[in-house]
């Protein structure tokens, strides 16, 4: 019979880790007596991170004590206080390898359900000053297991856990975490895992991309079909043609050198450029393409900032004939196939990966549903006009509302295709031309205009724009899972529980310039030398205050996995699977050339 061996209780701390702060529940400690286990966790205990830890799904953690003994004898540790791992019930019993998703259990007067295994985290190795103990917990087949509560009540140490059912497909938690998170996974057992009502949503959202990537005939983890990259490292383009397209955007529009024609990218993707003349060393930026991806060549358009160097460089230096050197067409920001309806939905300069989209539907001659939204100041700063105008009017099924914030004269385009879909203005709005009003695109226009619940969505434009649209969106009934969305410039930092952090735009980082390789963080716009005195590229990045995504930092989760555009890295500690070809995990990585990353 398993038993309860102790029942462990934390409040969440602020803990100093790294010369940063890090808010975080893993401290826990055993109580005596009874305690009452709610629906979100027992009474006295808390999560630092809710992104990753409590809520309903992840109610309680449980960790045995066998495991303890494994850890206690690999370890070289003479002894471990139970709640060090930051379980709720250490229990005797209850091994990963035996219990099953969806199992449930009676310990005291409460009744509990087996959910998930515990999600790979940095915290625990922090907890217990092992900084590979996620990776370990992972690889020995040790992870634990959460538990979501059925029936509230009293739980306390001593108690008898009985299993009042077992889970369907008797898939245990080993099995579940391995199929994750392990090389040489059973593919075949994804459609079963599917099927087990209990499993968590965010487990069961993971298993479904990874069955979709099989179904499509690619490797886990790798990009969407199409959106390889069509060439490795940097090559040399040549200008065609610069093109004016309003007093502060111009389009460049670029070739192979000897005339060939160039890889089709995917409708949306973007293309980065080191420039030779801009600056020492180079800078490395990317831009979205924004004409039509079947195209033999390509073309960038790029809004000239006040403060720029390298926009202010590509308007008024480059000409044709320049040479760039150019990395293939990437990102995952991409026109997915289907039949349901699409919104394109942008805001000024973030009308380029959406206009390519556009082109695409145009030149297929789509009969899907297209809703084309685009904000801008006025007439003189809305790029496109005409050109997205006609690509609308060629499509049967295609709607446009576009919304000027502050107009200062007549629109760009007065007169919307009878083909497009024009609609009334929103209440409040006032109309200008066709298709053309005076106000902002606030979640009561999008509301008015009678978007379809079951689009799929597509958004560009500044950060605080695409979230108040995706959460319009949501509000209007559309799938979180088909809103989509680029970014400009760095990507949003994933760093759980580090809390206080304000840095500020990407620097070198303190102390003497490194001797080694340099490295280039692309979205940054930063080109360092790297320096031995750092573990890893994800230190150095953190070093330069370049936005960092990561959560276990040992090579589990692939949270940091980040595209390499040029040159070569290696692993100090090598990850539990490698990522996909053209991908490093930045967690536990050194250069060993110069290298381009995409972050």
């Amino acid at each position: 019979m398993a038993t309860l061996i102790s029942l462990n209780v934390g409040m969440p701390r602020d803990v100093s880790w790294r010369g940063r702060t890090v808010h975080t529940g893993i401290w826990k400690a055993p109580v005596a007596g009874p305690r009452l286990v709610r629906r979100l966790n027992v009474d006295g205990d808390g999560q630092g991170d809710l992104g990753g830890h409590g809520g309903e799904q992840r109610a309680v953690l449980v960790y045995q004590v066998e495991s303890y003994r494994h850890w206690q004898q690999h370890l070289g540790r003479e002894h471990l206080d139970y709640g060090m791992f930051g379980e709720n019930f250490t229990v005797d019993g209850l091994s990963d390898d035996e219990v099953c998703i969806g199992d449930r259990y009676r310990i005291g007067e409460a009744e509990f359900e087996v959910s998930q295994p515990r999600v790979t985290c940095f915290r625990v190795g922090m907890r217990l000053g092992e900084p590979t103990l996620p990776s370990l917990l992972v690889a020995h087949r040790r992870p634990g297991f959460y538990m979501r509560v059925l029936v509230e009540g009293r739980v306390r140490a001593g108690d008898e856990i009985v299993r009042t059912r077992q889970g369907p497909h008797a898939l245990t938690v080993a099995d579940i975490d391995a199929l994750l998170y392990l090389p040489d996974r059973d593919l075949d057992l994804l459609p079963t895992a599917l099927d087990i009502p209990a499993l968590s949503p965010g487990w069961q959202w993971s298993f479904r991309n990874m069955l979709a990537a099989v179904r499509s005939g690619r490797p886990i983890d790798a990009p969407p079909a199409g959106t390889e990259p069509g060439w490795t490292g940097f090559r040399p383009l040549t200008v065609t043609e610069v093109v004016p397209e309003t007093p502060t955007v111009a389009s460049v529009y670029l070739a192979d050198e000897h005339g060939a024609s160039l890889p089709r990218p995917a409708p949306g993707q973007f293309l980065t450029l080191r420039l030779e003349g801009a600056g020492s060393p180079p800078p490395v930026r990317s831009y979205s393409l924004s004409a039509d991806p079947a195209a033999t060549g390509y073309r960038i358009s790029v809004k000239r900032e006040p403060h720029g160097l390298v926009s202010s460089y590509l308007h008024s230096s480059l000409r044709p004939g320049t040479i760039v050197q150019a990395a293939a067409p990437r990102g995952d920001f991409v026109l997915s196939d289907g039949d349901n309806p699409v919104l394109l939905i942008s805001a000024g300069i973030g009308v380029t990966p959406v206009l390519a989209m556009l082109h695409s539907l145009a030149a297929h001659h789509s009969d899907r549903e297209v809703w084309w939204i685009h904000t801008t100041r006025n007439a003189g700063s809305h790029a496109f006009a005409e050109e997205a105008a006609q690509l609308i009017g060629s499509l049967e099924k295609a709607h446009s509302h576009i919304f000027y914030t502050a107009p200062t004269g007549p629109p760009a385009v007065g007169i919307v295709p009878p083909a497009a879909g024009i609609g009334a203005p929103a209440v409040g709005i006032e109309p200008l031309a066709a298709g053309i009003v005076a106000g902002r695109l606030t979640a009561t226009a999008l509301r008015q205009l009678s978007l379809p619940s079951d689009a799929s969505a597509y958004l560009c434009g500044p950060t605080t724009f695409m979230a108040d649209v995706r959460a319009a969106l949501v509000d209007l009934g559309l799938e979180p899972s088909e809103i989509h969305s680029e970014l400009f410039g760095v990507l949003p930092a994933i760093n759980p529980g580090v809390t206080g952090l304000l840095p500020g735009p990407p620097h070198p980082p303190p102390g003497e310039p490194g001797g080694g390789p340099e490295v280039t963080f692309a979205r940054a716009g930063l080109t360092v030398a790297w320096s031995s005195g750092y573990r890893s590229v994800l230190e150095l990045a953190e070093a330069c205050d370049v936005p960092t995504r990561w959560s276990c930092r040992t090579g589990v989760c692939h949270t940091c996995a980040t595209s390499v555009l040029s040159g070569e890295t290696d692993y100090v500690t090598a990850p539990l699977e490698p990522p996909p070809a053209g991908q490093v995990l930045l967690c536990c990585a050194i250069p060993t050339s110069e290298v381009v990353l995409d972050l």
